[in-house]
Formats: structure tokens, sequence, C-alpha cells
């Protein structure tokens, strides 16, 4: 499971012209799901995005995380995170989760997010072509990966 976890002041999800998700300050998280993975690659992931410090204290450095900043989320499947372009140019998606696998563990890693944050996670709309618009601030964004777990 690979997640893009960047810390916003807003991002919005838009599918069909309707706006599906909205946050203010927190993370948008591009997730990305293999046909490996697990139960408990959700357990550790929401666990590491949670708790992650990667927002500013009053002195202006990285040393807070979501639970503690009460900040938002949004959260976004997207297969083309385990793209492979080792050949061609064209990228093999082969590693990706079909929806019949995937969708189950995307509903779940939101449930999970939800359970440890305590409140309400936005969502985009899982297979929909989505229009993914954020401010990210700083920039920060990490790519963190739960088979490579550095």
């Amino acid at each position: 499971m690979r997640v893009v976890a960047q810390r916003v002041s807003k991002a919005t999800v838009t599918v069909e012209g309707k706006q599906v998700a909205n946050i203010g300050a927190g993370v948008l998280l591009l997730l990305g799901i293999e046909t490996s993975d697990t139960a408990e690659d959700i357990a550790w992931l929401v666990h590491k995005i949670a708790n992650l410090r990667i927002f500013n204290d009053d002195k202006g450095v990285m040393n807070l995380s979501l639970l503690t900043t009460k900040g938002e989320a949004i959260v976004v499947s997207q297969f083309t995170l385990h793209a492979s372009t080792k050949k061609g140019n064209r990228p093999s998606y082969i590693k990706a989760a079909k929806p019949d696998i995937s969708q189950p563990l995307y509903v779940e890693f939101v449930h999970q997010l939800e359970q440890v944050l305590g409140k309400k996670v936005g969502k985009g709309v899982f297979g929909a072509d989505m229009k993914v618009s954020l401010l990210n601030e700083g920039p920060v964004t990490i790519l963190i990966d739960s088979k490579n777990r550095e």
C-alpha cells in the first residue's frame, strides 16, 4: 500500500462538476493499493499517517501530527501509484489491485483513519474521474510505502 501524503491548507475533490470532499488545514492522501495488501498494511499506514509529525509547532518546526493539530483529511484512491515504468514509455499497472480487492481495502482504510482521528474523513469517489485541487502547504509531500517501512 502506498500513500502520497501532502500537507495542505485546503483541498477539494470534484466529480462531474459536484464537490464531493472539501477540507481546510490537514492532509490530502493519495492511496494506491496493490494485490498483496492486507489489514496489517492498513493498520500500519493509518497509525503512521495519524502520527506523522509534519505540521509546524509555534517555533515553526515540523513537530506536530495530524492528531495533535486536529487536522482534516481527504483520501483519494489512486491506482497509478503502483505504475511500473521499467520498460517502454507506457506505464504498467499490473501490481495495482483490481477494484474487487482494492475498493473494500480503500473503504476499510478510510474507516480506520476516521476511528483514529475521531472525525469524518473526506473521500473521493472510487473509480471516478476526479478533479483534485489543493494548496500544498510548505510544500510538504511524503511518500509512504507499507512494503518498504523505512
